[in-house]
């Protein structure tokens, strides 16, 4: 393999995702490398996803797999040092939740990204904005209600509900400048190393509010009680953070609904109610 400077000794397919197809590639001088490939990716796709991996990488917080290479062209590949798995110790969650403050805390220029590249499944917009509230109103919620009602995924009500409160969204606005995401904070995207540290991996990475991540955590689980402890001890959050959980949830639930259908849409809507 030209690319990284050494010939290919063996390919196994392993899990990658519901998109790319992934694979472990062992190499001539003794390295492993995790491998992603699709026959035919939407424009800019695995270079936006190493731009983000870096970017979290450069804040030396949580552990982000290096990239190796990358490419959009054919062949469309994406190329990373390898990951051990292993499990969980009894200092997992708690490095984690110190490890993902740090993150937060080493900020971004705006909310959204510089090169304005889209993010995730729905390729949502992430033009920079100055405040949250414009943000996930303009570069979230109206895109997505948008999405549902052409899909039909969600009631016309909902939709409506959804652009109502995407119009009343400075009464939740707080101030807090941008933080440094993930994005896509689910359990499935933080992966656990033999020695017991979290890496980052998938990322869908933007300057947004940080109670964003965290809600995200909360929404499908997979994170210990210790993780959000060590993070409020780090870094605590502003009051009635609770009461904002699920307003940070409506994003991922809508793109959920639209993906999945089934009970997405009725959280998706009791959600929206709620605000």
């Amino acid at each position: 393999m030209a690319t990284v400077g050494s010939l290919v000794e063996r390919m196994v397919a392993v899990r990658g995702g519901d998109f790319a197809t992934a694979y472990r590639v062992d190499l001539a001088d003794g390295r492993r490398l995790f491998a992603k490939t699709h026959s035919s990716p939407p424009p800019g796709f695995f270079t936006t996803e190493a731009t983000g991996l870096e970017w979290l990488r450069a804040a030396d917080a949580v552990p982000v797999p290096r990239v190796v290479a990358v490419s959009d062209e054919s062949p469309a590949m994406l190329l990373l040092d390898w990951i051990d798995i292993g499990g969980p110790i009894a200092s997992t969650e708690a490095e984690f939740g110190r490890g993902l403050a740090a993150l937060h805390d080493s900020g971004a220029p705006s909310f959204g990204r510089e090169d304005r590249r889209t993010t995730g499944s729905r390729a949502l917009p992430n033009d920079p904005c100055a405040t949250w509230s414009e943000f996930y109103a303009t570069r979230r919620l109206l895109p997505l209600a948008r999405l549902a009602r052409g899909s039909r995924s969600l009631a016309p009500t909902t939709v409506t509900a959804l652009e109502r409160l995407a119009n009343r969204l400075d009464r939740f606005e707080d101030g807090e400048p941008p933080c440094r995401l993930h994005g896509d904070l689910w359990a499935g995207n933080r992966v656990v190393d033999v020695n017991g540290h979290s890496w980052l991996i998938d990322p869908a990475a933007h300057g947004g509010h940080r109670e964003f991540d965290l809600a995200m955590m909360r929404l499908f689980g997979g994170f210990g009680a210790d993780c959000f402890a060590a993070y409020e001890e780090v870094r605590p959050l502003a009051g009635g953070w609770r009461d904002r959980i699920a307003l940070h949830q409506i994003a991922p639930l809508v793109v959920h609904a639209i993906k999945f259908g089934g009970h997405y849409v009725d959280a998706a809507a009791t959600a929206i109610e709620r605000y």
